[in-house]
């Protein structure tokens, strides 16, 4: 059956691909970011797959702004069962070199623009008793890095204010679901347009994944909720060892966080900055790393197939304790 989906941040990057995954699958979609000339490409090439596409150029850091956008798609394609919260923007840079007026812009971006979603969403969703909302979280919702603390610390005020909601929606008995997918290191545009005050191009922490595995993996959640879903074994390693030894973690971040995130080569005095207003220019779902980056992770298929997993467990549990019996003679 065809949903009616809304992606932020869906120009490029992640979103990008999370919409031709809908598309992809027969679902028409509501397209919001901030490149008029952009969104319209990715919704032109959405329509491809027979659906219907809006592309809807929006702010999502101006709550009115995405208010109206989601009065649009309801007004042009009808009531909205799944929104997807993925824009984001961010700075490379230590604390120290940060503006005030930077950090508010990539919070708002970042934090008030999930939140915003949100909230337009439920709106609609609370009245029908029906609907799917999915965030897009990070290892680094749970574990920190340098450099990166504006994201970092919207991606932990995003899952607070989920966790939040999800009991709220629970204590109402309402029909309507809320995950959150965390991601690992993905190969978008973010890496060529960021904001970076660090005098070398930044990188992703390998292993790199390709935006595709994010997309599968929202893609799934809207229809098939799971509360957390962590993709990729860096992110499960992340999120698991900093519960363990975070103190330990500061440390090897402190030696080894710079390097990790930066290249060698030296960055451009006029690279483009999205932070506070949009970059225009060809960008789609892939950033530059395509020779580096991944098309699988093992994390997902048994995210998605995890029924079949543990009844292979418990089958093969079973079939151990039977083997071991009769070597016992029991």
């Amino acid at each position: 059956m065809s949903s009616i989906v809304v992606i932020t941040g869906a120009g490029a990057g992640v979103g990008r691909a999370t919409a031709m995954e809908f598309a992809r699958n027969g679902h028409d979609v509501a397209l919001l970011s901030r490149d008029p000339a952009r969104l319209e490409s990715a919704a032109a090439e959405a329509r491809k797959f027979g659906v219907r596409a809006l592309a809807i150029p929006t702010d999502v850091a101006d709550a009115a702004a995405v208010e109206s956008a989601a009065d649009k798609v309801e007004t042009e394609l009808g009531p909205i069962d799944v929104w997807v919260n993925v824009a984001m923007a961010t700075v490379f840079a230590p604390v120290a070199k940060l503006t005030p007026e930077e950090v508010a812009r990539g919070t708002a971006v970042t934090y008030l623009g999930q939140v915003h979603g949100m909230m337009s969403a439920l709106k609609r969703m609370r009245t029908r008793n029906r609907g799917s909302i999915v965030n897009v979280g990070s290892a680094l919702a749970y574990r920190s890095v340098p450099l990166q603390s504006v994201y970092c610390g919207a991606k932990f005020a995003i899952r607070g204010f989920t966790d939040s909601l999800r009991s709220e929606i629970l204590h109402d008995g309402l029909n309507v679901s809320l995950s959150m997918v965390h991601l690992p290191a993905v190969n978008t545009p973010q890496f060529d347009w960021a904001l970076n005050k660090m005098g070398k191009r930044p990188q992703p922490v390998p292993p790199i994944y390709q935006p595709v595995i994010p997309a599968r993996a929202i893609y799934f959640a809207a229809f098939h909720p799971r509360r957390e879903t962590w993709i990729g074994f860096p992110t499960v390693k992340a999120i698991l060892a900093n519960r363990i030894a975070p103190g330990l973690i500061d440390r090897y971040l402190a030696k080894s966080g710079y390097s990790g995130q930066l290249t060698n080569e030296p960055a451009k005095p006029d690279a483009p900055s999205n932070l506070f207003e949009p970059v225009s220019g060809p960008y789609g779902a892939h950033g530059r790393f395509d020779s580096k980056a991944r098309d699988w992770s093992w994390e997902v298929y048994t995210s998605r197939h995890r029924t079949a997993m543990w009844a292979a467990i418990g089958l093969g549990a079973l079939f151990g304790l039977h083997r071991l019996a009769r070597r016992l003679d029991i």
